[in-house]
């Protein structure tokens, strides 16, 4: 139930040509219209508020009238790319209807709204600064959680479909006065994101960085915590820093976990965790096998905190397996392998 605060901003890795022959072979490299900086060309811009008139940190921005028609048939066909394969039919009865930007954070994305004229539904992707860990954060999000997300990858230019949710701190916020059934679910949940952070080495998940899928079931609710930003994938050095548990903005679910659980019920739902990542690995061997490839030559991180993680996750799992790995990505191989070989040492989350 501490915080914790990233050593130093984030620093942004260009995608490389192992990371590139990957993607390319997996169908996520493709070729777009336009690419990031051109988007920065926006000639006015506008606070974005939300319906209580908060400042939500986005800004509405407007491009020259000459450069917009173009710009928004570029857009909308990336939309079809994303979402149909390219088929072009799909373009005809879509529009773009507002365009964001947000300044806050390391990866400065763009928002797209896409207006469907047919029934007024809209939907949003993002369009973002290619960066290394970013990519190897999603891929590995598809390969190893029960998740998928849609993404296209072009030189160093990123788009991201939409993922659908209520944001982690707005749900701690609103929804945690539920029934004491709906509050074990939501504490199981959170057991098994904590794990599954912990496990894939995935950074940064206080409660603005996940968001929480509500679905009604028979009695109550079912949960599924989703993370929405994956740019510190095998970053920091610390160990704690991929234990959502530690970030204080999530004390409201460690509090919940020190009133409806017992440290044994805790080492149950990670084990069904670590299990249900043993059953997806291996049904994905060969891509997990050449992911982890092209990320163990890849520099992702800074040498200082490759040395700090290896020597905490040595002294955690008490084991010396990770002293000879020399990246980020031979780091992850080993905590991948301890969890295959079921000799990965559980967090305490209480």
């Amino acid at each position: 139930m501490q915080g914790f605060v990233p050593s130093q901003k984030k620093q942004v890795f260009p995608i490389s040509s192992s990371l590139k022959d990957y993607l390319i072979r997996y169908g996520y490299y493709q070729e777009l219209p336009f690419h990031y900086d051109d988007l920065l060309r926006f000639t006015i811009s506008i606070p974005l508020v939300d319906f209580n008139e908060q400042d939500t940190f986005w800004e509405t921005v407007y491009y020259d009238e000459k450069d917009q028609k173009e710009l928004f048939k570029q857009l909308t066909k990336i939309y079809a790319i994303l979402k149909t394969d390219g088929d072009i039919e799909a373009m005809e009865h879509l529009q773009v209807s507002r365009i964001d930007f947000c300044t806050f954070g390391n990866s400065k994305p763009f928002r797209v709204r896409i207006l469907n004229l047919l029934n007024d539904n809209y939907d949003h992707f993002y369009i973002k600064k290619g960066d290394a860990s970013r990519v190897y954060g999603l891929e590995l999000e598809n390969i190893l959680s029960p998740n998928y997300i849609n993404y296209i990858v072009y030189e160093q230019t990123l788009v991201i479909e939409h993922i659908a949710g209520l944001p982690g701190d707005l749900f701690i916020k609103e929804n945690l006065e539920v029934t004491e059934f709906n509050r074990i679910r939501i504490i199981k949940e959170f057991v098994k994101f904590n794990e599954r952070c912990f496990i894939r080495l995935l950074g940064d998940m206080r409660s603005y960085n996940f968001i929480v899928d509500i679905t009604p079931d028979i009695e109550g609710y079912q949960y599924r915590m989703r993370a929405i930003d994956f740019d510190q994938q095998c970053y920091e050095g610390k160990k704690s820093f991929y234990l959502p548990q530690f970030f204080k903005e999530n004390n409201p679910l460690i509090f919940l976990g020190l009133k409806y659980m017992k440290k044994e019920t805790i080492k149950q739902y990670q084990l069904e965790e670590r299990s249900m990542f043993t059953i997806r690995a291996r049904s994905m061997r060969t891509r997990l096998r050449l992911l982890i490839k092209s990320m163990a030559v890849d520099q992702i991180s800074q040498e200082s905190k490759v040395y700090q993680l290896k020597h905490e996750l040595a002294a955690h799992h008490k084991t010396d397996r990770f002293l000879k790995c020399i990246s980020m990505g031979e780091i992850l191989r080993e905590n991948l392998r301890l969890v295959f070989d079921k000799e990965f040492k559980q967090s305490i989350l209480i």
